[in-house]
């Protein structure tokens, strides 16, 4: 379509401006960038109040202020490291894995057990799988088709620099990406998105149904779990690589829960880290769905 392809280009055509400038130099520009040009214009200043004054309406009109420019300064930064490849593989070079999830991923993989790393939009996301990529972990990571496919075509290749496989999730890629875990290998992927069927999960305390599908393949396969992130630090360009403690195996729902209440811990730690551009809760959907769940569970 003329508006998928007039999209890309300006995408690309500012993109490629800012990748000409110094790797820190294009990293705080497309910060700014996102911050004060790109997030008003995407609407993103009031996705966020929106969601922020759902969970946490305690804040003050000056923290949503400042948390509306930060997050999407953080948003900005992510996305032009990511598509720096290369050179964003080589500035996180030599970042440690931190965390007891650290060891119990070299444990597993000592054994050949499979491992599901569960991750969100936290910090950067792929500061962790460029770094265990470059440790000689491979990783198949499972990521969303762009609804534009002419912003698909390159993002997918740009993913591709950071590490392969690589899985779409639709009905081909995912049965690739759960043989991939099945047959012994990591996995990661991103749990923090609304999901309509999903389990009946809280995140802040209000019903935000997700996705238990990796926990429900864990535990068919009997794969350790690790929820892990990179958190940005304050330098603005360097990361810390945090694996936490394993999930104890019990049933999908309840992992699933025990990975939305661990990111809601270090969410609150770090506000302006998270993406709180995405429709995370959806309430009106999300009651409508649980109204009609119980109403189909008092017929049984």
């Amino acid at each position: 379509m003329i508006g998928d392809a007039l999209q890309n280009a300006m995408f690309m055509g500012l993109l490629r401006l800012v990748l000409a400038l110094p790797y820190a130099m294009r990293v705080r520009l497309m910060g700014w960038l996102a911050a004060h040009v790109l997030g008003p214009l995407a609407g993103w200043r009031k996705r966020i109040a929106s969601n922020l004054a759902h969970v946490r309406p305690d804040l003050s009109a000056k923290e949503v202020e400042h948390l509306q420019r930060a997050v999407a300064d953080n948003v900005g930064r992510t996305l032009v490291e990511i598509y720096s490849g290369a050179e964003f593989k080589k500035r996180v070079t030599g970042t440690p894995l931190e965390g007891p999830g650290a060891d119990a991923l070299r444990a597993a993989r000592a054994k050949g057990r499979p491992v599901a790393l569960v991750t969100a939009h936290l910090g950067n996301f792929d500061a962790l799988r460029a770094i265990l990529f470059a440790e000689g972990f491979e990783l198949g990571a499972i990521y969303r088709p762009m609804n534009n496919p002419k912003f698909n075509e390159h993002w997918v290749a740009t993913l591709s620099q950071i590490g392969t496989p690589l899985f779409p999730s639709t009905r081909e890629g995912i049965p690739k990406f759960v043989r991939h875990l099945a047959d012994g290998g990591i996995v990661g992927i991103l749990t923090d998105l609304y999901k309509r069927d999903g389990a009946e999960t809280t995140f802040f305390g209000k019903p935000a149904p997700s996705s238990a599908a990796a926990c429900a393949w864990a535990l068919k396969y009997d794969a350790e779990v690790i929820f892990c992130y990179g958190l940005r630090q304050p330098d603005g360009l360097s990361f810390r690589l945090i694996l936490e403690e394993p999930i104890a195996h019990s049933n999908a729902d309840t992992m699933t829960q025990e990975i939305n209440d661990r990111l809601e811990a270090v969410v609150r730690e770090h506000m302006d880290q998270w993406f709180w551009i995405h429709r995370r809760w959806k309430p009106e959907r999300a009651e409508k769905e649980m109204r009609k769940r119980s109403e189909q569970a008092k017929q049984a």
